[in-house]
């Protein structure tokens, strides 16, 4: 059966962050969480499990570690052990695991700017010096900046922009890491939402030597929109490296929810048809959306090569300094603004939702900007 993203139920009072923030006449086209139905087989794994009264601590069966490492051989050509899987509640958890276990205080640590808030925050939680660099550095600039004392945070397909790094992109990367002796630490949980026939590869899956310097950190939270059940994973494949991030655990991480084992499994066994459903619809919701709004003055749009978020350069747009307010305010749409991802005059949006919200969305937009 063909899965029906057109047909979304109302979430209003459903607890949902999303749409819990705003007042109710607000579109909220923000966070990273999409408005569409969970696939089947997620739903019914998670029914059956909700049959039995107890819900205790949750042992990791060794079958999770198994189906992860098989996925990334299927998917990515990628040869990962079991024993290479870390489970954990959340990527943000897993790249400030490792910053922690990795980078030395005053050390630094590096990311694309502009970039996901999350990992904006990494280096003040640490004692780390804030190391931006733009998407576009080349592979001198990196080795320069770089030094053993740091670690590379890359976000890989990035957020905000969409950008999926090539395999090319990823090899002057790793380099200049490996030549600085700094770590990488790559934030991969856009990895299944890629369009126009684009493969991702992992950057650890390059060469043993780079794998041997990296942390990669998936979750199938995006991808099958199951984000509130709290399951990610690391896959560190040197043993004394992964030993390493273990230890910064720190009694504050732990490995992710019952509920979210059950879910990821059947999402990566069960789930893939689903999968290709959604990237379908996806890719025609980010073709509507950058043909919609390239017509509107001032704005601009790039189409995002994987996510469900595009990435408006609103600076133009006679919004004024901060367009995520006005469109907030006066359009009753709330976008991210570009301030919290280092740069302002610009706004995220959420495309992941039915096309008539898309539509709703892109009216207010379109009736705040000036003709």
């Amino acid at each position: 059966m063909t899965p029906d993203f057109a047909g979304a139920p109302p979430r209003l009072g459903t607890d949902s962050t999303k749409w819990s923030r705003y007042a109710p006449d607000v579109l909220p086209m923000w966070v990273a969480d999409m408005d569409v139905p969970v696939a089947s087989p997620i739903a019914e794994a998670l029914a059956e499990r909700l049959r039995h009264p107890v819900f205790g601590y949750a042992a990791v069966p060794d079958q999770v570690r198994r189906v992860i490492a098989d996925r990334m051989g299927a998917r990515y050509g990628w040869a990962v052990s079991p024993e290479h899987v870390v489970l954990l509640p959340g990527v943000v958890p897993g790249f400030n695991m490792a910053a922690r276990a990795l980078v030395p205080a005053g050390g630094g640590l590096h990311y694309h700017a502009p970039t996901y808030p999350p990992i904006r925050a990494v280096a003040a939680h640490w004692g780390l010096r804030d190391a931006p660099l733009p998407v576009e550095a080349d592979a001198a600039a990196l080795r320069r900046a770089m030094t053993r004392d740091d670690a590379f945070l890359l976000c890989n397909p990035h957020n905000p922009t969409g950008h999926v790094f090539s395999r090319a992109e990823l090899e002057a990367l790793a380099q200049a890491c490996l030549s600085a002796g700094a770590w990488i630490i790559s934030d991969e949980i856009h990895c299944d939402l890629l369009f126009d026939g684009r493969r991702h590869v992992p950057i650890a899956s390059l060469a043993p030597e780079v794998a041997a310097r990296t942390v990669t950190l998936m979750s199938p939270g995006k991808a099958f929109n199951i984000a509130g059940l709290k399951i990610a994973f690391a896959i560190i494949q040197d043993a004394a490296l992964r030993d390493r991030v273990q230890t910064c655990r720190l009694g504050m991480v732990d490995q992710g929810s019952g509920l979210g084992l059950l879910a990821m499994q059947a999402a990566f066994t069960q789930c893939d048809g689903w999968l290709d459903a959604l990237v379908s619809y996806l890719q025609a919701n980010r073709d509507h959306l950058v043909q919609r709004l390239g017509r509107l003055p001032g704005l601009r749009v790039s189409a995002p090569e994987a996510t469900f978020l595009a990435w408006l350069d609103l600076r133009e747009a006679g919004l004024g300094p901060d367009p995520a307010r006005v469109l907030l305010e006066q359009g009753r749409v709330a976008l991210n603004p570009g301030a919290d991802f280092g740069a302002p005059g610009f706004a995220r949006l959420n495309f992941g939702c039915p096309r008539d919200l898309l539509d709703e969305g892109i009216a207010r937009i379109a009736a705040c900007i000036p003709t």
